[in-house]
Order: structure tokens, then sequence, then C-alpha cells
């Protein structure tokens, strides 16, 4: 493959490349079992709710856990093809290792979207048909929809960041650490602290988030916590892609 080759076919390599190893179908397997069993449950268990929006935020807590597989996903595909020596191929072939970064990234990212929209409308049926709410769930429902699509915008945020921290640290195991650390230990041993400082410091960390709100713990609004995700996605990649250019292979 050449430098003249169209950037869709790059995309349909790297396409060819997730689907056909089996570390892709088992995130992806894992991922809906855990996130539907646990939201599922959730649903179950809270039987009453005041509003569509609560009914479908606590049928959404299946995403707090389910997250870290898309982590793990993105850092698989990060770092993979450096673990296995195949990225002296891929590299040949796309001696523009950005393009094929962003191929790569596109790939996993749209993966991660239709997975999670799905999922995510999953969780609403759920609330739908085990919580009683005032008037019923209605999918359509601005107070319904928009934490679905902050759901999916948060779970892409996550599988971009794992992208970068597999692309920068060239170790599953080493991005991985990273990511987790990032996104569940530190905001959390930064709130357990208590000084302000800590608090303050935490929240601007991309720390894990369900529908509107921070899983564990994070930036109470919404846009704030999304934009944090982002940025810290999007900081890392770029450092990524920077070292993927200057690195050997």
């Amino acid at each position: 493959m050449s430098r003249g080759v169209p950037f869709s076919a790059v995309l349909r390599g790297e396409w060819t490349k997730l689907r056909t190893v089996r570390s892709t179908w088992w995130c992806s397997a894992v991922y809906v079992v855990v996130v539907q069993a646990f939201s599922w449950l959730a649903a179950s268990v809270a039987d009453r709710a005041p509003t569509a929006g609560v009914a479908v935020a606590t049928a959404l807590t299946g995403f707090g856990f389910g997250q870290v597989v898309v982590v793990v996903l993105g850092v698989l595909v990060g770092a993979g093809e450096h673990t296995t020596g195949m990225a002296v191929a891929s590299y040949a072939a796309v001696p523009r290792r950005t393009r094929l970064q962003v191929a790569r990234t596109v790939v996993v990212g749209v993966l991660v979207a239709v997975l999670t929209a799905v999922l995510a409308v999953g969780c609403a049926l759920a609330a739908r048909l085990q919580t009683a709410v005032p008037g019923g769930v209605d999918l359509a429902d601005p107070s319904v929809l928009r934490p679905l699509g902050l759901q999916v915008l948060s779970a892409v945020a996550l599988a971009v960041l794992g992208v970068a921290a597999g692309t920068m640290l060239r170790s599953t195991a080493g991005g991985v650490g990273l990511c987790l650390a990032l996104v569940l230990v530190v905001p959390v041993i930064l709130a357990a602290d208590g000084a302000e400082w800590s608090e303050r410091l935490g929240e601007a960390m991309p720390a894990l988030r369900v529908g509107e709100d921070a899983f564990l713990v994070g930036a109470a609004s919404w846009s704030v916590g999304l934009v944090v995700c982002a940025t810290w996605a999007l900081g890392a990649w770029a450092i990524g892609a920077v070292l993927l250019e200057r690195r050997d292979v």
C-alpha cells in the first residue's frame, strides 16, 4: 500500500484488522453482558422513580462497570501491533503513521459508538419495562435522549484515551494500568482526601461517567465532565501521534 492509497482503503484495512482478532469480539461480548446485566438489575431494584430521567440514569449504571472494557479495547488497538511486531508491516504499507493512527482511532471509535448506542437503548428499555414512572418512560423525551447521547460520547472518549495510552506506552499492561489509574483510581483517591484542592484536581481527571453523572467521583456538571474527558482523550491522542512519528518501529 503506498502513500497514494485513499484514506477509505486505510480505513478498510484497519477494520479488517479489528474484526479478525478474537480480542475485539471478546471485549465486545463482555461489554454487552456487563452493561446489560448491571443495568437490568439496577432497573429492577429501583422499581419506582419520580421522573423518566431518574429511571434512565439508574438503568445506565451498568456503564460504570462496562466502560472499563472500552478502555481495554482501546489500549489493545493502540498497542497491539507493537506487541506482536506487526507494526513493521503496517508502517511499511502506510508510511504516514499519523494517517494510520487516525484510521485506527476512527474504526474503534465507530465500533464503540455503535455498541454503546445499542446498549444505551437497551438500558432505556429496561427502565421503561421495570421501573414505575408517572407517565412512563418516553424514549423520545429529551430527558431520556440526552443521557443516552452523553453515554455514547463518554464511551468514545474513553476508547480514544485507550488508543492514545496504548500508542504512547506500546504496552497493553502499561496502557490499561495507566488508563484505569486516570479514570478509576486517582479520582477516587483525590476525592477521599477531603481537601478542597484535591477535590478540584479530582474533578479535572477523566473519571468514568454514567449518562449525565459521574460514576463514583468527578465533575458534577455533565458539560464540564464531558469537556474534561474529551480534553484528556484528544490531548493524549496528540501526544501519542507525535511520539508515533518520531520513534523507530
